[in-house]
C-alpha cells in the first residue's frame, strides 16, 4: 500500500507523501510514531489485569517475568529513540536512570527476585514515562539528523529514523512475551 493510501484509509490531515508538503522523512516518522502507539495498546491490554505477584511470576522453564519484559521495552527504547538520535543527555537520569540500561537493555538478565527490581510504581512510571517524551520529543527532531547514520551500527537498521522505526516492532516482540507468559500463568486470551 502506499503512503497516499495509507493516509486516505486513516483519514489523516498530516501530509502522506512529498507532493502533499510533508517530506519523506516527516512521512516515515508519522508513521513511526502511529505504530508505536499502536504497539503501547496491544501491550497495555496485556497489562491491565495483572495483580502485583502476577507482574513478578516466572514460570520454572524460563527465568523471566512481566516487569523485566516492560522495563526491557523502556529501557531499548530510551536507547533506540533517545541514546541513538540525541546521545544521552545529564537530565535523562531523573526519569530515566543509566543503571537501568545496564539492568534491563540489551544482554541484560532477569532478576527473578522482586526486591532486585523497581517497584511497581517505579515500573509503570518509567514505563510511561519513556513513551510519553518519545511521543513527545521525536517530532522535534531535525529531519537531517535522522538521516544520519547510527553509530555504534546496528543490525537491522542504519539510520536515526531507522532506529525510531524499529522501537514499535522491538516492543511488538516483548508484547507477545508478556503474552506467552499470560498464557503460562493460565489466563484468558486476549488476541
Amino acid at each position: 500500500m502506499s503512503l497516499e493510501e495509507r493516509g486516505s484509509q486513516q483519514g489523516g490531515d498530516a501530509p502522506c507523501s512529498p507532493a502533499d508538503g510533508g517530506s519523506i522523512v516527516a512521512v516515515r516518522l508519522s508513521i513511526a510514531l502511529e505504530r508505536l502507539v499502536l504497539a503501547r495498546r496491544v501491550t497495555e491490554q496485556f497489562l491491565a489485569d495483572l495483580t502485583p505477584a502476577e507482574w513478578f511470576w516466572s514460570p520454572p522453564q524460563y527465568p523471566t517475568h512481566v516487569a523485566w519484559q516492560v522495563m526491557h521495552i523502556a529501557a531499548s527504547q530510551y536507547s533506540l529513540c533517545f541514546r541513538r538520535i540525541r546521545g544521552v543527555l545529564p537530565e535523562d537520569e531523573a526519569w530515566f536512570p543509566a543503571a537501568y540500561v545496564a539492568q534491563f537493555g540489551l544482554g541484560s538478565q532477569p532478576q527473578l527476585d522482586p526486591t532486585a527490581n523497581p517497584s511497581l510504581d517505579e515500573i509503570r512510571r518509567t514505563f510511561d514515562g519513556v513513551y510519553q517524551r518519545v511521543l513527545a520529543e521525536a517530532p522535534t527532531y531535525a529531519e537531517s539528523s535522522l538521516a544520519e547514520t547510527v553509530d555504534p551500527p546496528h543490525p537491522v537498521f542504519q539510520t536515526k529514523l531507522g532506529s525510531l522505526e524499529y522501537a514499535s516492532h522491538h516492543e511488538g516482540v516483548h508484547a507477545g512475551q508478556i503474552a506467552m507468559l499470560r498464557r503460562l500463568m493460565h489466563k484468558k486470551p486476549l488476541r
